[in-house]
C-alpha cells in the first residue's frame, strides 16, 4: 500500500497491510489528526521526497512534513534503536481510503498513561468523518 501527500512531492510505501493503525491522543497527533502504521525505516516502510521536519520534547522523533503542500507524511525516530534499526511511522490518511478503511484503529493514550488503550471495535473507514 502507498500513500503521498496532497501535492505528491512526498510518498510512502508499506510492505503489506498493517495489524493496525493508531490512532494517539499525544499533543501533537491530536493536532495534526494522523492514523499511524508503524514499521522500521527500509524492511517494511520505505519513504521518498523532500520533507521539512518538526521535532518536540526530547527530539526523540521527527514529524515529516512536505514543505509545499503541508502534509504530514511521517514521523522517525532520530537515532536507531539498540538494534540498529529506525523506527518509522507512516500517516495512513495518506492513502486512499479503499485501501486502508478496513484496518482496525489502535487508540494510543500518549496524553497521560502512555499506554495502549482496548480496541473499541471500528476502524480507519469510521475516522474519515
Amino acid at each position: 500500500m502507498d500513500g503521498s501527500c496532497h501535492c505528491g512531492a512526498v510518498t510512502w510505501r508499506f510492505d503489506g497491510v498493517p495489524e493496525g493503525a493508531t490512532a494517539c491522543n499525544c499533543t501533537v497527533c491530536r493536532r495534526y489528526g494522523t492514523l499511524w502504521a508503524y514499521d522500521y525505516e527500509g524492511e517494511g516502510a520505505h519513504v521518498s521526497g523532500p520533507t521539512t521536519v518538526y521535532m518536540r520534547g526530547t527530539r526523540s522523533i521527527g514529524f515529516h512534513f512536505c514543505p509545499v503542500c503541508g502534509c504530514v507524511a511521517y514521523w522517525r525516530g532520530r537515532e536507531p534503536g539498540k538494534d540498529g534499526r529506525r523506527r518509522l511511522a507512516v500517516n495512513l490518511r495518506l492513502a486512499e481510503p479503499h485501501a486502508v478503511g478496513a484496518i482496525p484503529i489502535d487508540h494510543f493514550d500518549g496524553l497521560v498513561a502512555f499506554d495502549d488503550l482496548p480496541r473499541d471495535g471500528r476502524c480507519v473507514a469510521d475516522m474519515w468523518f
